[in-house]
């Protein structure tokens, strides 16, 4: 199930129909109100949200999807197109921003590039977790329950930074170039993608703050400084 949310009816019929063609199934919405309440009834895979609603926006309306189930990914279609709201957008943990007017045979390929990443992380939850540490602070990646803590503090991420957290910690202290960090994280690359990245990493680095976990390359890209230890 995908949740569109999109106030103009030709381009929510648009996606509806370019979706279920690669056999997704789509709740369409024309407001903000009721996608919340659906949520315990009709639980979506993935999220496309409009910015400007006719009761609301949807950067709120992220805010209100993520405290209410933060596993849920979601994505921005907008004609919103400044930096300012690509920014605010990455930030609230959105997995891409799109601007309109798009392609729809694009947008079902980065649906399913963001649902793979999911999926990767699903697959990477057999392996067996880990414990890092430096420089007297300690980071326990629980691949079992999706779990990150540090310092015995939960933290909360998104499917990407999971992800670009976990191929940097799994290859430490091996540097991870932008190129890799795209292609196996991202699962393309597109206009303004190193701008993604950027924002990404400034996410996750602001939610890991209690140590320098992850240094940059400048030019190059990223490398984790935890040692890990026995799990």
């Amino acid at each position: 199930m995908i949740y569109v949310v999109e106030d103009n009816p030709s381009i929510a019929e648009t996606i509806k129909a370019y979706l279920e063609l690669a056999d997704f199934t789509v709740e369409v919405f024309g407001q903000c109100e009721g996608v919340i309440e659906s949520l315990e009834f009709k639980p979506p895979r993935l999220c496309i949200l409009d910015v400007m609603l006719p009761d609301g926006d949807g950067f709120n309306l992220a805010k209100q999807l993520h405290a209410a189930n933060p596993d849920i990914p979601f994505l921005f279609l907008t004609a919103r197109e400044s930096e300012s709201d690509r920014i605010t957008g990455l930030e609230l943990g959105s997995e891409d921003y799109i601007v309109k007017p798009f392609s729809p045979r694009e947008l079902v390929l980065r649906v399913q590039a963001i649902l793979r990443r999911v999926d990767l992380q699903g697959n990477r939850s057999k392996k067996q977790g880990s414990i890092y540490t430096l420089e007297g602070h300690s980071m326990e990646v629980d691949k079992v329950e999706h779990h990150v803590s540090v310092d015995g503090e939960d933290i909360s991420l998104t499917a990407l930074e999971w992800n670009m957290l976990l191929l940097l910690a799994e290859n430490a202290p091996q540097l991870i170039t932008r190129h890799r960090l795209l292609g196996e994280c991202l699962g393309y690359v597109h206009d303004g993608s190193d701008r993604t990245i950027n924002t990404h990493m400034k996410n996750l680095r602001a939610k890991l703050s209690q140590a320098d976990w992850i240094r940059t390359v400048r030019g190059f890209g990223y490398s984790f400084n935890g040692k890990k230890e026995e799990a």
